[in-house]
């Protein structure tokens, strides 16, 4: 049986054919489809949200430990969270097969760095896969479980945007079965305390030998001819564009297996073609290794390193073939930047925050999530975002540098919930143990938004829908030594500005918890009952409106302005009645849209 399939979707199929047990995660795209298809198999695979890519990691380590295949999938930034364990891992090795998915993301279509985590395989002297389409994503993910346990070591799936979202025909096969390993009798491989992680570093060199033998004959690793005139050495989705600007005018050297890299396999391949091209995204990683064996190729003194590829990158790079293509001018297009959605529970949080960054001096420390919008225009409450978590570690610092100084400048930090959950909590924790006075603002929409509406500790559900304990932040707050704490209705403009003023009043640290649903997020019962909006939606009475636009500096789509009759306008398919335009409206001009309609 075929069916067509993203990578991510065949990355799970793939990990349910090998036998997987066990598989955990932190949603970010490009990664986040991972586990919620592996989700699906409930009666076969535990499929967990962890609260962050560390967690994941750790979890699936000891589930391979006590004997199961298990899976870690996360985009290519929460490795460098995961890599505590990543690297001790690789040490220890593994009882049950693992896997580690780390989903790269060239061009930066939702991550704040292009890192390139191919470099993880050689630093953490990890075997590692990279899958070319939807079909090799399953492949390799059932062979990276069998390579993991022959050579008793976890193993680098390398994906890209590209690969995660594309599809393609995936033929299915049936689930394996895979029998949970006996338990280690001798668990000194796991305790890497120095004087046995010394013993291990050792072995660890004869596993990459032994690996890098395999890669010379690993299917994975395949010679396409078609003539000796032009070659070329590539990976991933790079095959792919290689293949539509080439055809097969090249031979080919296709790396799936590409740590260790097969190097007598290069050296061959590379002695037989006139021009050798090596075709690759990022970083030279494929290059740079293939010039260490002393072979002559052209790589990225012609394609760029940064940003994705595409076969018209490759083909104006290497041939100066530059495909037609229709033109207008950018000024006749008008630009659709990222926006907080209607009725999104942040907006009327940022409005009010905006006005008091613009009145006082007041810098605003960000995170990782649609609270980033926060930062756009007309809102303008975003001055700082670095990555998950940092927002209270930056405001921390920053604020005890301008007290150093006697500078009246205040620090405001902004973090999601899921985010808090991530690496916020410890960041909080430092800001009280260090005695610092910032304020910080947890945004609760329960959920995690940006991703895609995953659960998370403060949510009550399971990723496979399974009731849990729903974590209090206002307790976890309090717990950590929070004395100053208010949890607030973000739809209510008045409440938030008392709010925000007994913060800033305040100095020792504080925290404002802003609390109300996503507005995409599908509503339980009891949110339905208890985050219900007065109206359906909203409308402008056009006879009492004076056009002063005031209702446009809250930035919600739902708004728009004629400046031809002056008047403000509300979509009424788009409005879902939060009201911040009613409350912003100096003359009343903002009314129940039903109403109005009748």
């Amino acid at each position: 049986m075929r069916s067509l399939m993203s990578g991510n979707e065949a990355v799970a199929r793939g990990a349910y054919e090998a036998g997987a047990c066990y598989a955990a995660g932190y949603p970010g795209t490009p990664s986040t489809e991972i586990l919620e298809n592996l989700a699906i198999f409930k009666g076969d695979v535990i499929a967990e949200w962890s609260p962050n890519e560390k967690v994941a990691l750790e979890s699936a380590i000891g589930a391979s430990i006590a004997g199961a295949r298990a899976l870690a999938a996360m985009k290519m930034v929460g490795v460098n969270v995961a890599a505590d364990p990543l690297f001790s891992a690789s040490y220890s090795g593994v009882n049950g097969g693992l896997v580690l998915v780390s989903a790269d993301d060239p061009g930066l279509h939702s991550s704040q760095n292009e890192q390139d985590n191919r470099h993880y395989a050689p630093f953490a002297k990890l075997p590692m896969l990279e899958p070319s389409d939807s079909q090799e994503a399953k492949d390799m993910v059932k062979a990276a479980f069998e390579i993991s346990e022959a050579f008793d070591a976890p193993v680098l799936l390398r994906v890209t945007t590209r690969i995660c979202h594309s599809k393609s025909l995936v033929t299915l096969g049936e689930r394996a079965i895979a029998p949970r390993r006996l338990y280690p009798l001798d668990m000194t491989k796991f305790n890497l305390v120095p004087a046995l992680a010394r013993r291990q570093r050792a072995r660890l060199e004869t596993k990459l030998q032994k690996l890098a033998e395999f890669s010379e004959t690993c299917e994975f690793n395949r010679v396409e001819w078609n003539g000796q005139r032009i070659g070329v050495i590539t990976s991933g989705i790079s095959y792919q564009y290689a293949r539509e600007v080439f055809g097969d005018t090249a031979s080919y050297l296709k790396l799936g297996f590409t740590h260790p890299l097969p190097k007598q396999k290069i050296r061959d391949f590379a002695s037989r073609v006139d021009m050798l091209y090596v075709i690759e995204e990022l970083d030279p990683y494929l290059e740079s290794q293939v010039r260490q064996l002393g072979i002559s190729c052209i790589g990225k003194d012609k394609i760029p390193d940064m940003y994705e590829l595409d076969p018209a990158v490759v083909a104006k790079s290497l041939l100066g073939i530059e495909a037609p293509v229709i033109r207008c001018a950018a000024s006749a297009v008008p630009p659709r930047p990222p926006v907080l959605c209607a009725g999104c529970p942040h907006r009327g949080f940022f409005y009010e925050l905006g006005k008091i960054a613009r009145r006082h001096d007041v810098i605003i420390s960000g995170d990782i999530g649609c609270y980033a919008l926060g930062g756009n225009d007309p809102l303008d409450a975003l001055d700082l975002c670095i990555c998950m978590g940092a927002a209270p570690s930056m405001a921390h610092g920053a604020q005890k540098v301008f007290n150093k100084f006697g500078e009246r400048t205040r620090v405001v930090a902004t973090i999601g919930d899921s985010t808090f959950f991530h690496t916020g909590i410890p960041a909080l924790i430092n800001t009280v143990y260090n005695r610092s006075n910032t304020v910080t603002c947890i945004l609760d929409n329960r959920t995690t938004g940006m991703t895609g509406q995953q659960d998370n500790p403060g949510s009550g559900t399971t990723l496979q829908g399974a009731p849990t304990k729903e974590i209090d932040i206002e307790a976890v707050v309090r717990a950590i030594g929070i004395d100053h704490v208010r949890v607030v209705n973000p739809m209510d403009l008045p409440k938030l500005q008392d709010t925000l003023a007994w913060a800033f009043g305040l100095d020792e640290p504080s925290v404002i918890v802003t609390k109300w649903p996503c507005t995409l997020k599908p509503f339980d019962r009891q949110e339905r009952d208890e985050y219900a909006h007065k109206f359906k939606y909203m409308a402008v009475a056009a006879e009492d409106c004076t056009g002063c636009e005031r209702c446009l500096n809250l930035g919600c789509p739902a708004l728009s302005f004629d400046h031809l009759t002056n008047k403000a306008s509300i979509d009424a398919s788009t409005c879902n009645g939060c009201g911040l335009c009613a409350q912003v409206c100096k003359w009343s001009a903002v009314v129940n849209g039903e109403l109005q309609h009748a």
